[in-house]
């Protein structure tokens, strides 16, 4: 009764179903409180199988509202298959506002494979990488550049070492429609949900679509694009499912894999961007200058770029700590 996560959906009943995930946890203010997590699940007959899911990150809006939408307007006759909807999938960080829970301090995008025996965090992390990923073929999980900074509209997948599920996912990738994409390298052991869906046996896909704890008509629309898209490539629907004005572009393969295509703070001060994202630089192009503010007769320091690519990312808090990513850049991959 302590333990667990306990819900009453049918994965495999046809028709359209409304629940909840439920995590015990015991608070001062309910002992026999549940953290609960909405999920919904829909399926019209035989074919493709996809879990579309938000809110990993509390601050990240643009998954959660164009799902939540989703929820709202698909019925199982717009679908041939099964179509499982989490839009808020750390449900304490959204409805606080933050990256990660209040409840356990847990960052879900950082807990795979989790644990029954472990916070709600853990455990909802568990559940998805145990219980809900083996039964689907693609798993596309929403991101942004949360409160703390901007990013550049992305299509996401991970390394993978097998070739064959490695080349659908990139044919995947590149169906978003998204103008950008990036191949990141975590690993298989990686406690993320691509790492997880990985091992689960799916096709994980992710993105980031905005940024700055809001969103945009741009960024939704472009969401909504990228949720149409991935659906009818795979064969779950046969029309766009959300409205967007957005077009489909061609994609620009981008790879982030180390450490140098960033650039950290290593002390606290005040970080004034050069460039926003979105721009074309050169190794040894001035990113940036860091100022200190305690020590008006210092010049401030400039911070150029190691390598050579396009700006995915920038810090949008000008004040900064040891440790703080400040911006990021993807490098292009030839051919």
């Amino acid at each position: 009764m302590h333990t667990g996560l306990f819900h009453s959906i049918d994965f495999n009943a046809e028709g359209k179903q409304f629940g909840w995930l439920s995590a015990p946890f015991s608070v001062d203010r309910s002992p026999y409180f549940h953290v609960r997590t909405p999920i919904c699940t829909i399926r019209n007959g035989d074919g493709p199988s996809i879990l579309l899911m938000a809110g990993n990150h509390g601050d990240e809006y643009e998954g959660e509202i164009n799902l939540k939408r989703l929820i709202r307007s698909v019925e199982p006759a717009d679908i041939t298959g099964k179509l499982t909807i989490i839009p808020f999938a750390n449900m304490p960080a959204v409805m606080s506002a933050r990256r990660c829970s209040p409840l356990d301090g847990g960052n879900l995008n950082r807990a795979f494979p989790g644990s029954m025996e472990g916070t709600p965090t853990s455990r909802i992390a568990n559940f998805l990488e145990r219980e809900l990923f083996p039964g689907y073929d693609i798993v596309f999980d929403m991101h942004s550049g949360g409160t703390s900074m901007a990013h550049l509209p992305t299509g996401l997948i991970e390394e993978n070492d097998d070739a064959d599920r490695h080349a659908k996912a990139v044919k995947l990738l590149n169906a978003l429609g998204m103008p950008y994409a990036f191949i990141a390298r975590n690993g298989i052991d990686a406690p993320t949900s691509m790492a997880a869906a990985a091992r689960a046996g799916a096709i994980g896909i992710s993105g980031e679509f905005g940024g700055g704890g809001s969103v945009t008509p741009q960024t939704m629309s472009i969401t909504a694009l990228a949720i149409n898209n991935l659906l009818m490539a795979a064969g779950l629907t046969k029309a766009p499912v959300l409205p967007s004005h957005s077009r489909m572009q061609e994609t620009l393969l981008l790879s982030l894999n180390s450490h140098d295509q960033a650039i950290y703070a290593n002390r606290t001060g005040w970080f004034e961007p050069a460039v926003d994202i979105g721009a074309n630089v050169e190794a040894g192009d001035v990113a940036g200058w860091y100022h200190d503010f305690e020590r008006l007769s210092e010049t401030e320091e400039e911070l150029r770029f190691q390598v050579s690519g396009v700006v995915i990312s920038r810090r949008l808090h000008t004040r900064c700590e040891n440790g703080d990513c400040l911006v990021q850049v993807g490098r292009l991959i030839k051919g």
